[in-house]
């Protein structure tokens, strides 16, 4: 298999990888054990979950992170991002424009399809990855034990992600400035990880508020540019029978500049409210958008206790 097909097909990373330091990692699976398949946000990938995974399976629970299309080991640059021509990174079409939120919930579908015994594995969605996990869920919840959306878009009334951004509730001040170019040229919405120190602050400060920069720089550089517009634009129809009868819980995260925790909320109270006999289990932490980087061993400990 050459190197383009092999980037083509949705890359599955089995997080088993054991915590320096402890025994437990390298302990049999417990009769209790849980299946936890990650999903990433905009512009992140199955990387950025690794120490989350890493606690998971240190305390016996079977993980799976994946890459999205158009993310990742999936992921196509646009030239003017690898050749550093930034005026041009403006203008250049995005060549992950085409991809759909469709392909990639069937992405989701795929991979829980390839797990075989057990329980239904817990699906986990974070950021706009809320919004893939959704659709997931509505076109498979017989291969879903319960959705966790981690400071994550559930966008039941309003349907599309881009909607939830445009309330007042969602309005920050920061991250205005970190965008491209005009997302509906390039098809995708997209930002320059490879900037400078300035660039990449105010990125730390909008996403990862409560990293320290030096840890932030090894989650910046691993991202990818473009986010394919389809993702944050697409319609997400739900019904009460296929994805409101799935049991969810929702990690709120008090710190984020990101999804602001009044939109956060709001999509609770939406979502409960098109489904009241099944509403969601709510959980906080105390950071940011990113509490993958922030804090994994506590974020592993509050999916572990998931019922």
């Amino acid at each position: 298999m050459n190197r383009r097909n092999l980037l083509k097909g949705t890359m599955l990373v089995t997080a088993a990888l054991p915590l320096v330091g402890s025994s437990e990692a390298h302990a049999a699976p417990r009769s209790g054990s849980k299946t936890f398949v990650l999903v990433h946000g905009a512009w992140h990938n199955s990387l950025h979950w690794g120490r989350v995974a890493q606690h998971l399976s240190g305390l016996g629970h079977r993980v799976v992170s994946l890459d999205l299309p158009g993310h990742g080991l999936n992921a196509c640059y646009p030239s003017a991002y690898l050749s550093g021509a930034w005026a041009r990174l403006a203008e250049e079409p995005s060549p992950v424009r085409d991809i759909t939120l469709e392909a990639c919930a069937l992405a989701v579908v795929n991979a829980l399809q390839s797990l075989q015994g057990g329980a239904r594995p817990i699906l986990v969605g974070h950021s706009v990855g809320g919004a893939v996990i959704t659709r997931a869920g509505e076109l498979a919840p017989e291969r879903v034990g319960r959705l966790v959306y981690l400071t994550a878009y559930c966008p039941v009334r309003l349907k599309v992600p881009s909607a939830y951004g445009e309330l007042p509730e969602a309005k920050t001040e920061h991250g205005n400035s970190l965008f491209v170019g005009n997302p509906a040229t390039l098809g995708a919405a997209r930002i320059n990880p490879r900037g400078d120190a300035a660039y990449l602050e105010a990125l730390r400060a909008a996403y990862y508020n409560d990293v320290e920069t030096q840890a932030f720089l090894p989650f910046a550089l691993a991202l990818t540019p473009d986010l394919p517009l389809g993702l944050w634009t697409s319609e997400c129809v739900v019904t009460r029978e296929r994805w409101g009868r799935i049991p969810r819980s929702y990690i709120r995260c008090t710190l984020d500049r990101a999804t602001t925790p009044a939109i956060q909320d709001l999509m609770i109270r939406e979502a409960d409210a098109f489904t009241p006999g099944n509403r969601f289990e709510q959980k906080t932490l105390e950071s940011s958008h990113s509490p993958f980087a922030s804090q994994p061993g506590r974020l592993a400990e509050v999916l572990a206790s998931l019922r």
